[in-house]
């Protein structure tokens, strides 16, 4: 969407807080011995509070208010009683919701307990790309440009990226023009970022990948080729200055 009245600035806002407010929360609530419906569904509460209600599930059926992603899970991991958090997991958390019309998303990888597996190197250098991308980003400049800083970043620090999950535009539904903001510079791609533009900018940092295959439950999406990922996400309105981050709430990069 394209912001254009005050009302809007603020919807986008509510539901930002919503969806950031809860990822904190879960990241904060999340311990060893747990299991991931546990966390989920502490992360649905805050929602359900908030008036705010789960986007995968509201858009196509997805079994759980949130993803949680575990270790070797890339994205869209589902959140069931059998998968019980470990000390020193590699765990996403992807929190996006709708409320009053209003849709935002935001998402964030961290390390559970002591990082006894060093994923802690892949998430911070997500998080750092993440802040570098979002920093690069005004009106009139070109999502691949955007792609390529990111998985420029990535290889200076000897990964990769996920090319087949992207960012994507948000605001009155959970996608949203631009459809694809990519983790590398794609040359077909000729889009620009407009200006009070809302958008979802992601990273998918690998350590090995670079495609996401979805598994037999149909939801859960794991690396072709093994190793981790690390992902980080912002809600943003694009201006020609420095974007405005909705989602800032989250902490991600406390």
């Amino acid at each position: 969407m394209s912001i254009s009245s005050e009302a809007e600035l603020i919807g986008m806002q509510k539901a930002s807080d919503a969806v950031a407010i809860t990822l904190k929360e879960m990241r904060d609530y999340a311990r060893p011995g747990i299991t991931a419906k546990q966390l989920d569904d502490f992360g649905g509460a805050i929602l359900k509070k908030l008036g705010a209600n789960s986007a995968p599930a509201l858009s196509y059926g997805f079994p759980g208010w949130t993803c949680i992603s575990v270790n070797n899970e890339v994205a869209h991991g589902i959140p069931t009683a059998k998968k019980i958090l470990q000390d020193g997991d590699l765990i996403n958390v992807d929190v996006s919701a709708e409320l009053k019309g209003y849709w935002s998303d935001n998402g964030g990888s961290f390390v559970l307990g002591d990082d006894i597996y060093n994923h802690k190197h892949l998430v911070n250098t997500s998080k750092n790309i993440l802040y570098k991308a979002i920093s690069s980003i005004r009106g009139g400049v070109r999502v691949a440009d955007i792609g390529r800083l990111i998985e420029t970043e990535a290889k200076k620090t000897g990964y990769t990226v996920i090319k087949n999950l992207t960012g994507h535009g948000i605001g009155r539904s959970l996608h949203e023009e631009p459809h694809e903001i990519a983790n590398y510079p794609d040359r077909y791609n000729t889009t620009r970022f407009r200006k009070n533009s809302v958008v979802a900018i992601e990273t998918f940092i690998s350590t090995k990948s670079t495609i996401a295959e979805t598994q037999a439950d149909g939801w859960t999406l794991v690396g072709n080729k093994g190793g981790y990922v690390a992902q980080h996400e912002h809600t943003i309105m694009v201006t020609n200055a420095e974007p405005l981050i909705f989602t800032a709430a989250n902490g991600i990069w406390n």
